[in-house]
């Protein structure tokens, strides 16, 4: 049974009797930073609501009270699968190093990404490793991207959703964050795209790119095909207007 906040309140203030100095010290930090300078938008209700928003915007700022550093995806993972248990919604973690979702909510699976990188663009997503693309045939022959989209492909079954967080504002005093679905029926358009081996470069195997585009020959996105050491794949400047944002969150933290 949930206790009423009065109760709850009453609770805490027997507990912190029994805390020492130090651990005073760090809550007081935490309270501090839930006084700054704070606010919240769900802009899509869809899939996520007010309060799973507050909850991920407490985490955050927990986080940022402790770490001048972005949140990663293992936080974010626990943050998003504890704000959906906190609104009473049924939500399961994936095993670690699971190959396919995170997290499982209402039995929809989805897959979880962090973009942080120092360079990020507003409108544009980059995901630097969307998937492991094995120990596959992969070598300098131009045929050989068609096996890897046909490894992609197969990886988009294992989910129904894709949300990414990133870090717009990275402090050290404001941070700023937005949570954006990129719609999977996007990354299936890859299916029809233009494949292309970069047959110049050093590296082996070839790394290639598969190119997405509109009616207009826009480009909506480009997946990279990385032949570096961890044979990874990417997704290269997926522009915003295509995707959902959910929600964004910007607050103030003091040192």
């Amino acid at each position: 049974m949930k206790l009423s906040k009065s109760k709850l309140i009453s609770q805490l203030i027997t507990k912190l009797n029994s805390l020492t100095q130090g651990q005073l010290f760090w809550i007081s930090k935490i309270i501090t930073s839930f006084e700054s300078s704070y606010s919240h938008k769900l802009l899509n209700k869809d899939f996520v609501n007010e309060t799973i928003i507050q909850n991920i915007g407490d985490s955050l700022r927990i986080h940022h009270t402790f770490s001048a550093e972005p949140f990663t995806k293992d936080k974010f993972e626990y943050a998003l699968d504890q704000a959906f248990k906190s609104d009473n919604q049924n939500s399961r973690l994936a095993p670690k190093g699971n190959p396919g979702h995170d997290i499982e909510v209402k039995s929809v699976r989805i897959s979880l990404k962090t973009q942080a990188d120092k360079n990020i663009k507003e409108e544009k997503i980059w995901v630097s490793k969307f998937m492991e693309l094995g120990k596959g045939e992969w070598g300098d022959n131009p045929s050989d991207l068609k096996n890897l989209m046909v490894l992609y492909l197969s990886h988009l079954n294992n989910y129904e959703k894709i949300f990414t967080l990133r870090a717009l504002e990275k402090g050290p005093s404001t941070w700023r964050y937005e949570l954006v679905e990129i719609p999977k029926d996007l990354l299936l358009e890859a299916s029809k795209g233009e494949l292309e081996m970069r047959l110049e470069s050093k590296q082996y195997p070839k790394p290639g790119y598969c190119y997405i585009r509109d009616v207009d020959k826009k480009l909506k996105y480009s997946l990279y095909f990385d032949g570096g050491g961890e044979r990874k794949l990417q997704i290269k400047n997926l522009l915003k207007e295509y995707c959902v944002v959910h929600a964004t969150w910007s607050f103030k933290v003091k040192s």
